[in-house]
């Protein structure tokens, strides 16, 4: 349950082969031996991108591939951080002054992002240190939510540690908000599914109050992860925060047009909450309230009748402040077109009709079709890869995560599946020009997986 931690399980770490490998990799590194291991997952999301940061539900699921972390608590302050992968440079800081840097989205910054979160939630200053071993599956920059997965990683370690408990809802809320350190203004989705994801289900996530409802996917079919090989970093680049950015002033227009206290609203689910009309209704307030053509923020700021400095220091963030043109209506539209889309594909899993699969692939490739053309998140590879899959029997094939890269989602006949890697495979990652690095493909089916967990050796 979602009142509860996370599980705890003892094992015999010899009979895991990527335990015990780690475990000895971490005494080599140190000297000494592991106290306890924590994982926790990557995700899909199968539809509702870019939405749960203005307060709508999404529909992700974990996915196989994670984050793992040895871990042994020392008596100094220090924090000693290494990897298994040798890109991924050693840290090490005094664990009672963190410092995240913003401009250098670092792997072990993420890990601190985790570490500061849990701190600052019990109000500690004098931490233990910790000697930390990480190794992760899930690949880097590719929208599967490697960097969440680490951070929700870090404060699992972290609330461990320390001996206390939290409950799985409380741990997703304090890692989204401490992702935040690192300049990325997230919703909430990729550590609620980290926490909360279930073996066999994936989960409607909504927010405010967090809560999660197992969503029954289609036997007959199968979700098929591709990677455009294509890395796309959202802290490293403004593009994401841009999109929220101009949804927060979208639902400030719409709610000004409304009549509401635009000052006081932040996202656009709650411009539809205070006008109590539905989706539909919302998208055709937008095409009263809001024009087509890009809006400049002298614009914005005649129609708010607010000064160009209240614009960037009070409602932009740090780093779109000099952002020239922000185009309102097609973030709105897609939006809630979106949000609405996750409400039908969630109608469609319970109703289970006969054209299931047909029903759900359309409502993927329309949420695609929004993510390209109104959101502008995605690429000319992630298209040409969504076409690919397209051809080769998926009834539905989107963008999934943030874009501008990663991978893609599809949902193939089971009886197809076989035929479709295949040919997928051939048509997109065995180019005759071979620019994609063999090690960087990946294609394969995914079930969906369990949420975060603490490993102990028994």
């Amino acid at each position: 349950m979602a009142t509860e931690g996370p599980a705890t399980r003892r094992v015999q770490v010899a009979e895991y082969p990527r335990l015990l490998k780690l475990k000895e990799m971490f005494t080599s590194k140190f000297g000494s031996l592991p106290k306890f291991y924590v994982r926790a997952p990557g995700r899909v999301n199968i539809i509702g991108e870019h939405i749960d940061y203005c307060g709508y539900s999404v529909l992700p699921m974990a996915v196989e591939q994670d984050i793992l972390i040895a871990v042994e608590p020392v008596k100094t302050h220090t924090l000693h951080l290494a990897n298994t992968n040798p890109l991924y440079l050693d840290f090490s800081t005094s664990a009672n002054n963190i410092q995240i840097d913003k401009t250098k989205p670092l792997w072990h910054n993420y890990f601190l992002c985790g570490f500061k979160g849990i701190q600052e939630h019990f109000g500690l200053s004098k931490l233990t240190g910790m000697n930390c071993l990480v190794d992760g599956t899930i690949p880097p920059s590719s929208g599967l939510s490697s960097s969440s997965a680490l951070v929700c990683c870090a404060g699992l370690v972290t609330l461990t540690v320390l001996g206390m408990n939290l409950s799985k809802v409380e741990l997703a809320e304090i890692c989204a908000k401490s992702e935040r350190y690192i300049g990325t203004e997230g919703g909430g989705m990729d550590q609620s599914i980290s926490f909360l994801a279930e073996e066999g289900t994936a989960k409607l996530i909504e927010f405010n109050p967090l809560r999660a409802t197992d969503v029954k996917l289609p036997s007959g079919a199968a979700f098929v992860i591709a990677n455009s090989c294509v890395e796309m970093n959202k802290a490293a680049t403004s593009h994401f925060n841009i999109r929220v950015m101009e949804c927060r002033l979208a639902a400030k227009l719409l709610a000004k047009y409304k009549n509401l206290q635009w000052d006081r609203i932040l996202r656009l689910q709650e411009v539809q909450t205070k006008l109590g009309v539905s989706l539909e209704e919302m998208l055709l307030v937008i095409e009263d309230a809001l024009h087509s053509e890009p809006y400049s923020p002298e614009e914005i700021c005649r129609y708010l009748g607010i000064s160009l400095e209240d614009l960037r220091t009070q409602i932009l963030s740090p780093n779109t402040q000099d952002v020239l043109i922000f185009k309102l209506y097609q973030r709105a539209k897609h939006v809630y077109s979106e949000a609405a889309r996750v409400l039908q594909f969630k109608k469609i899993c319970e109703e289970a009709p006969d054209n299931m699969i047909q029903l759900l692939g359309e409502l993927m490739n329309q949420s695609h079709m929004s993510c390209r053309d109104m959101y502008e998140c995605s690429c000319p590879e992630l298209d040409q890869l969504v076409d690919t899959c397209r051809k080769f029997g998926a009834q539905g094939s989107r963008l999934t995560g943030a874009g501008w890269g990663g991978c893609t989602v599809s949902i193939v006949p089971a009886d197809k599946l076989p035929s479709f890697l295949a040919n997928v495979h051939e048509a997109y990652y065995q180019r005759s020009d071979g620019s994609l690095a063999p090690n960087k493909q990946s294609l394969f089916a995914t079930k969906p997986g369990g949420g975060a967990l603490v490993f102990l050796e028994a």
